[in-house]
């Protein structure tokens, strides 16, 4: 027997939630791509960890999008093992992303030394390996920086001896590179502009995370009313 009455209108409340759950996954893991690809726009990739925030983002997104999915079904089906599924998968979601969010803030202040040796891994490596070279070009004219700290880190770097790429010139002259000074040469370290870069963008990801959570609570109540209104067989009005 189907549901009637107000608990009708949570069953659709559940299934226009759980649609909003799969358009949240897929901005979920549009975010991960868009992060990812800046960051292999800035410094090359030479482990795992350094990618871990994007790749929790993905598997975050991919997973609510096929719970979002089996929700929808649940709801519109009024099937009770798929909903009290559904409402368990989402309640273990929204506590990994809490647990994500404390360790986020815990190991805040690690990103800033990871971000600095990799740039001055792909410094060293600028002269024997192309990919490294146009890693850090890109990033020096993307962010208006040079070297890590300041210009002067490339100075420590074999091979330039008191030189310094011409991506980091503020314009193309080869006395730039020859004599790089503050006036000629973009003085900022790439560390600090990306270090700004990751506070801007970081107001975004925690107002989408902030927005899901809302809804996953939401959706959890509802698919627990459900669950409710589905066993018992009652006309709730």
């Amino acid at each position: 027997m189907g549901v009637e009455g107000g608990l009708k209108c949570v069953r659709f409340l559940v299934f226009f939630f759980n649609f909003v759950f799969w358009l949240c996954g897929i901005a979920l893991i549009a975010l991960a791509v868009f992060v990812q690809k800046q960051l292999n726009n800035t410094i090359t990739i030479s482990d795992l960890s350094a990618s871990g925030v994007p790749i929790v983002i993905l598997i975050v997104g991919v997973i609510i999008f096929f719970i979002a999915f089996f929700g929808c079904c649940g709801a519109w089906k009024e099937n009770y093992c798929m909903v009290t599924t559904f409402a368990v998968l989402l309640t273990l979601i929204f506590l990994v992303e809490i647990a994500a969010a404390i360790a986020g803030y815990i190991f805040r202040n690690e990103i800033t030394p990871a971000v600095d040796k990799y740039i001055r891994e792909d410094m060293r490596q600028y002269r024997t390996n192309g990919t490294f070279k146009n890693d850090l070009d890109n990033l020096q004219k993307e962010f208006a920086c040079c070297g890590a700290a300041n210009f002067t880190d490339w100075f420590n770097v074999p091979g330039f001896n008191r030189t310094v790429p011409p991506s980091c010139c503020k314009s193309n002259t080869t006395d730039c590179t020859r004599n790089p000074t503050s006036e000629n040469t973009n003085e900022v370290g790439c560390v600090s502009k990306i270090e700004s870069w990751l506070k801007k963008h970081i107001v975004i990801v925690a107002g989408v995370a902030l927005g899901i959570a809302f809804f996953e609570l939401l959706g959890i109540i509802f698919a627990c009313c459900l669950m409710k209104g589905i066993r018992s067989g009652y006309e709730v009005m």
